[in-house]
């Protein structure tokens, strides 16, 4: 997969963020397209979500648990 811009990285935090019950701030309608094109975002009533892949993509970049 591709390196994702810091744009689109930003997008997929805030939708992790929005799924664990926070207010996110202002989700980026570009990036989130992106991301649902790669599967890592999905379109729903409530704007976008992130999707378990995107949830594990971040998990992975954040590296093991210290």
């Amino acid at each position: 997969m591709a390196d994702l811009t810091d744009a689109q990285l930003n997008a997929l935090q805030n939708l992790a963020r929005k799924k664990a019950g926070e207010e996110p701030p202002f989700i980026n309608i570009s990036a989130a397209r992106t991301l649902t094109e790669l599967g890592l975002a999905e379109r729903s009533r409530e704007g976008w979500d992130i999707t378990p892949e995107g949830s594990a993509l971040l998990a992975k970049r954040a590296g093991p648990p210290s």
